[in-house]
């Protein structure tokens, strides 16, 4: 259904931005993800955030990889560019788009799976170039094309839909990246749209890879009890496993109501999910200071401790450079370049090869 358009809504009554663009103008195809699919309201709050800030949808390019996560791109700015890349490739994709042409906005949806196994050291380069690019993981803890194997970002003791739980270590791309020297991070919840949008616009005009983890849940095969990607590990009463058998077929989803849930700075929310269990969320306190690396790396680690999701802008660096400025590109975008400028001859390039002998 993927190919099916939305139909256009042309109501003289929608609001438009600088640009004269409604918020139609800014989305894609209909979604084909499971009713109540955390994905679906990460890319409500994409579309919000680049309508707002009045981004032409031609001069955006919309990277993926494969999986749940990476049919995002086609539910938002269908007049935008896009490459669909192979599992975990997105990374590289994008740094050949964004060294062909510097000037257009560089947008990554990936999923755990994607970026957090075959993707992983996709993902670290990526970060280490210091890449411009809003790099979005759309994080449930599970394959959820290939009927919810856990992912490398499930944790220790989460149980699958049959009820057999986790034993190995997760990959948490938070504190990863922080450690590889990312230049922007931030964590948030698919169902908190308040604190979502101006994150995803604080990354957008962040220069360098904004990299943004968002717990997305999979109603399908991890939104149970026993999943602490359903936030459920703070859950208040547990179910035997033969009650969360998936009895229905497994090519069926029954329709669930979108999850949302609007914390405060500095609160502490439990966030109740389709079964009744509950994760426990925690956005940053309004005197938190995103510019300290080192205490950015321990309240996170704190607030997993303590089975809290820490969300909001953990960490940016305010005098980040990006890739290009780093290496000194040219400014004009290569495709734009004449051709002898791109290929200037067998003497330009032995000079410039004597510099490397």
């Amino acid at each position: 259904m993927s190919h099916i358009a939305k139909p256009r809504v042309l109501h003289p009554g929608l609001e438009k931005n600088e640009l004269g663009l409604t918020r139609r103008d800014y989305e894609g195809q209909m979604s084909t993800l499971c009713a109540g699919c955390g994905h679906d309201s990460v890319t409500a709050a994409l579309i919000e955030a680049i309508w707002a800030l009045s981004i032409p949808p031609h001069r955006a390019g919309k990277m993926s990889g494969i999986g749940c996560s990476s049919k995002t791109p086609a539910y938002f700015m269908s007049e935008s560019h896009g490459f669909n890349s192979v599992h975990g490739r997105m990374p590289s994709i994008a740094t050949g788009a964004n060294a062909a042409n510097r000037d257009l906005l560089y947008i990554g949806v990936s999923g755990d799976g994607d970026s957090l196994s075959i993707g992983l050291g996709q993902m670290c380069h990526a970060v280490r170039r210091n890449l411009n690019l809003l790099y979005i993981i759309e994080n449930n803890g599970v394959y959820g094309l290939t009927k919810g194997q856990f992912s490398a970002a499930a944790d220790i003791g989460s149980k699958s839909k049959r009820g057999v739980p986790n034993v190995q270590t997760p990959i948490d791309p938070v504190l990863l990246s922080l450690s590889i020297g990312a230049t922007f991070v931030a964590r948030g919840f698919s169902g908190d749209k308040e604190q979502l949008v101006p994150i995803f616009q604080a990354g957008i005009r962040h220069p360098g890879l904004a990299l943004i983890d968002v717990i997305s849940p999979c109603v399908t095969f991890n939104d149970h009890v026993g999943s602490t990607k359903s936030y459920a590990y703070t859950r208040e009463n547990f179910r035997e496993a033969a009650e969360l058998a998936f009895v229905t077929p497994s090519d069926l989803v029954p329709e669930a109501e979108e999850i949302t849930a609007d914390i405060a700075p500095g609160e502490t929310r439990d966030v109740e999910m389709h079964d009744g269990s509950m994760v426990r969320f925690r956005h940053t306190e309004h005197d938190y200071d995103p510019t300290d690396r080192e205490r950015a790396y321990a309240y996170v680690s704190e607030c997993r401790l303590a089975g809290e999701v820490a969300t909001g802008l953990l960490f940016i660096d305010p005098d980040s450079r990006d890739h290009h400025e780093v290496l000194g590109t040219v400014k004009t975008p290569l495709w734009d370049l004449p051709f002898e400028d791109l290929c200037p001859g067998t003497d330009t390039l032995d000079q410039v090869m004597k510099n490397y002998r």
